[in-house]
């Protein structure tokens, strides 16, 4: 694996330093529960945080533990989860909890390499869950991420392997300790869906910036980027 990028050290310190002073009160970001964390992860697919929130409440509220939703019937979960859409993850995330009820005594993993065993989960899924639920040292590299780390370290790189140098990126710069992986997984993301988003790059307000590739030679104002991105929480090409 090649060495972390030269710039590593400074943007992680930054990006720690403005994630605990900035960063949104989220309720899936009071807890470590795994059950609740996947339940947020899993909404959060291609879906605004704006609009996750009441669901959340209102999942949980209807299923409190893992055993619940695993118990329920398909037309309840899938009722559930009415207005989110994408409703192929209301039946993995029902799924998920029959499988991890019956196989693994209600126990989720916590190894990015089990979670990936369970349906629903991908590369990106198995690291937020074990970054955010467990403080692993795990990347989880979603469209916000990828579009950060590029900016960030691989502006002028090709298209041609780019997810597989992003990953890398993303493992070589996340930290080593537990509070502090989850604070940068939770800061990168944060940073790309508030100022390093797809439609603009807010370089002038960004707090990476002296340790950015392509912040460093920006104007201050705001930098339009490619026409026709969404800039949605979660996206679905880059979580495997």
């Amino acid at each position: 694996m090649p060495n972390a990028p030269a710039a590593a050290p400074e943007f992680r310190r930054r990006l720690l330093r403005w994630f605990r002073r900035h960063g949104r009160d989220l309720p899936w970001r009071r807890t470590r529960d795994p059950y609740h964390v996947v339940v947020s992860e899993f909404m959060l697919q291609q879906t605004q945080v704006s609009r996750v929130e009441a669901y959340y409440r209102r999942f949980l509220a209807r299923y409190p533990s893992i055993e619940s939703l695993a118990a329920a019937p398909t037309g309840m979960v899938r009722e559930s989860w009415d207005g989110l859409g994408y409703y192929r993850r209301a039946a993995n995330l029902h799924r998920l909890a029959q499988e991890v009820v019956r196989d693994r005594a209600g126990v989720i993993p916590s190894d990015p390499a089990e979670l990936r065993q369970l349906p629903g989960v991908g590369r990106y899924t198995a690291g937020a869950v074990a970054s955010f639920a467990f403080e692993r040292s795990a990347a989880a590299v979603d469209t916000n991420v990828a579009r950060v780390l590029r900016r960030a370290f691989h502006p002028r790189a090709p298209a041609k392997a780019l997810v597989t140098r992003l990953w890398a990126t993303a493992e070589q710069i996340v930290p080593r300790r537990g509070k502090s992986a989850w604070a940068f997984n939770q800061g990168i993301m944060e940073l790309g869906a508030l100022i390093c988003t797809a439609r603009i790059a807010r370089c002038g307000e960004c707090p990476v910036r002296p340790a950015c590739a392509t912040g460093r030679r920006s104007p201050v104002t705001l930098t339009p980027a490619r026409s026709g991105a969404k800039g949605r929480r979660r996206g679905p090409k880059l979580l495997s």
